[in-house]
């Protein structure tokens, strides 16, 4: 008797549909790993030969590169609410005013004259119309006006040199 032929089993995955292999990226991360902290070890070797460099050629009797600049010191002034000229009635001006400066010392001589420097501002301010204001050549060309009212109560010239900018930390015309 002839054995009929038995069906086998298909296979759970055909062989068309492998499942791809996961690769371990562990060697990679070790790679990379390896070169930055090379890069890392390397720069931090280079930049401790230029660091020591400069000290040696100062005391050779080269001349050492210029000190780095010191950061900006703001001074934050009260904030201000004056009447505006008037136009189309009533209106106010309320402004809070950030004054930039290269250095602490000029910061205190700010403080120090502060009560001039406030009456000048607000003289300024409450001879202005909103129109002039209202736009940003207009709050830009305003901001410049106040540095030269700050400045001039200071004293002597080197000091008015250290005030670089005015900025505005608030600024409401109703």
């Amino acid at each position: 008797m002839a054995k009929a032929p038995t069906k086998q089993a298909a296979p759970a995955n055909p062989p068309s549909e492998k499942k791809p292999k996961r690769k371990s990226r562990l060697p990679m991360m070790l790679m990379l790993t390896v070169v930055l902290g090379g890069g890392g070890g390397g720069a931090w070797y280079f930049l401790q030969d230029e660091a020591e460099a400069p000290a040696a050629g100062a005391a050779a009797g080269t001349a050492a590169p210029a000190q780095p600049e010191k950061p900006p010191v703001f001074h934050n002034l009260d904030q201000f609410t004056v009447n505006l000229q008037p136009e189309n009635g009533d209106q106010y001006l309320q402004v809070a005013l950030v004054i930039k400066v290269k250095d602490a010392a000029t910061a205190e001589a700010i403080k120090a004259q502060s009560p001039d420097i406030r009456n000048r501002i607000l003289l300024l301010l409450s001879g202005k119309r909103a129109s002039e204001i209202s736009t940003v050549a207009g709050k830009e060309k305003l901001s410049e006006e106040i540095m030269a009212e700050v400045k001039k109560p200071l004293s002597p010239e080197s000091v008015q040199q250290q005030v670089v900018a005015v900025f505005y930390g608030g600024f409401v015309i109703q």
